[in-house]
């Protein structure tokens, strides 16, 4: 490869205290030289290619630490129900949907939210089975954790009234015994089984060309095995463009371990990530794992969806074999119990275990995952998104929500992602959400429990080395200094300088991948 000199921009290294570099000269891939342009130009030789990124601002790569590329992907082309206020505007929304679908195609998308419509109402099968009578329909909820499926799908998924709720799971039914569409947890497992997409390939090609619009560079991806063989297709033929970092199932774990797979392991486009561990369910549909019933809902602490010695033997079974562990834990218990099985299963060096989500803890569980070294992999417009949903449900609980400046003061490794598409992928409204704490529309005013907020600069750290560190990746990919990877966005706001809104309103002009301009914006 040529060198390359990128130049007459305002480079933020991400190497805190350091000024604005002027140039940065690329050679096979990596970063060979950032300071003052006369120096770049004369380490990058003569013969160096000039690149004229025209007095705009570039920052480190961004990497979103969880997120769904394959549902992502899906989701381009899917139902989206995320802004529908009413049980009958999300129907109107799926018949038309359905429409322009071929026979026998399942309807997939969805992310509605029941707790927003106007009337309240309940989804149910007979309600899809209005608007799609045979067409099979399965449609996740905002958060993910359930799923509101029609006859036709729970009778393909083999679901009637005389299948037992799984464990960590909850066929919901009706007085006669009857499922009524609803699937909690792990009693959506078999739909999701279901709902594969035979040309993931094109699929993902389509996406990494949106995601890297956005500015992210890498990706931990936490979908499955049909995502990660799309993957290797799309690397193996020289069409992948941003670095995946892919996340194992837990289903198949055993199966990993068996074929030899191991944390770390592959190049700098695709390594194998950690295992993927569901502790409990989310907030929205109330099944996180809570120490305390919720607010109205006096007999529900939530769902274990994996019992705690289960926890341990598969965090055990996966360290034995060098694999780390990424579990999603929601609830205060939840998070309680997974870093109680963090503890005892014991630090295995070279791995980084992770809790993803991390959402509400009791504070004297901070200095635990510290100590032990747990990474919190956190969304923070997660936070954003849900600030009615908390206030609601968990008023008055002494808990560390959301609790990012907190974590960050007792030595906690923050990596920050947006778990898309739960919610958009876009990392600028991350970074927003971050250092304000305040929805898009500026509400609450101060932000919504405003000592947990973070500078900008700790926010970009977090969405870029912090998602690094948390993959075993920081010696590659999260700062922009001699031997790193050259991955790199000209962005029209620095953010370093910006006011937070402006950060929000942010273009990407360019995303560089390996040194080699990847996106360019028209």
């Amino acid at each position: 490869m040529s060198i390359r000199v990128y130049r007459n921009a305002a480079i933020r290294t991400g190497e805190q205290g350091t000024p604005p570099a002027q140039a940065l000269a690329v050679e096979d891939g990596r970063v060979l030289a950032v300071g003052g342009e006369a120096e770049v130009r004369a380490a990058a030789g003569p013969r160096a290619e000039l690149i004229d990124l025209e007095g705009a601002a570039v920052i480190p790569g961004l990497y979103d630490a969880h997120i769904h590329t394959a549902q992502y992907a899906q989701s381009l082309g899917a139902v989206d129900l995320r802004d529908a206020r009413s049980l009958d505007e999300a129907l109107a929304r799926i018949s038309a949907h359905a429409a322009g679908l071929r026979p026998g195609a399942w309807l997939f998308g969805g992310r509605w939210n029941s707790n927003t419509w106007d009337p309240p109402a309940q989804p149910d099968r007979h309600a899809l089975d209005s608007v799609c009578p045979t067409l099979p329909v399965a449609l996740p909820s905002v958060d993910g954790h359930t799923v509101w499926a029609n006859t036709a799908a729970l009778r393909l998924a083999g679901i009637d009234a005389s299948t037992p709720d799984p464990a960590g799971g909850e066929i919901v039914r009706d007085e006669t015994g009857e499922p009524t569409g609803i699937l909690r947890e792990s009693a959506s497992y078999p739909l999701r089984d279901l709902m594969v997409s035979p040309d993931l390939r094109d699929l993902l090609r389509t996406a990494q060309d949106a995601l890297l619009a956005l500015g992210l560079t890498s990706v931990h991806d936490i979908d499955g095995e049909d995502c990660r063989a799309a993957y290797l297709e799309l690397r193996d033929t020289g069409e992948l463009k941003l670095r995946v970092h892919k996340a194992i199932p837990m289903t198949h774990l055993e199966a990993a371990v068996a074929e030899g797979r191991r944390t770390g392991q592959g190049d700098d486009w695709f390594r194998t990530g950690p295992v993927k561990i569901f502790s409990d369910g989310a907030l929205g549909s109330h099944t996180c794992h809570m120490s305390e019933p919720f607010a109205g809902d006096h007999d529900n602490t939530g769902i274990a969806v994996t019992p705690y010695e289960e926890l341990v033997r598969l965090y055990r079974l996966a360290a034995d074999a060098g694999i780390a562990v990424a579990t999603h834990a929601i609830g205060d218990q939840a998070n309680h119990l997974v870093i109680d099985a963090y503890e005892a299963v014991g630090h295995t060096p070279g791995l980084r275990h992770r809790i993803e989500h991390a959402q509400h803890l009791l504070p004297a569980d901070l200095a635990r995952m510290a100590r032990l070294g747990v990474v919190a992999s956190m969304q923070p417009v997660h936070c954003t998104s849900d600030i009615d949903l908390v206030d609601a449900l968990l008023a008055g609980r002494e808990l560390a929500s959301y609790a990012w400046r907190g974590m960050l003061n007792a030595g906690v490794a923050l990596a920050f992602g947006s778990d898309a598409p739960v919610e958009h992928p876009n990392p600028f409204a991350a970074l927003y959400a971050a250092a304000t704490r305040t929805r898009t529309d500026g509400t609450p005013a101060g932000g919504w429990q405003p000592e947990q907020r973070l500078s900008m600069a700790e926010a970009i750290t977090a969405h870029t080395l912090g998602s690094a560190y948390a993959a075993g990746e920081e010696d590659r990919k999260g700062v922009l200094t001699p031997g790193m990877l050259a991955d790199f966005l000209a962005v029209d706001t620095d953010p370093y300088t910006e006011p937070a809104e402006a950060v929000l309103r942010t273009t990407v002009l360019t995303t560089v991948v390996g040194g080699e301009v990847r996106w360019q914006h028209p």
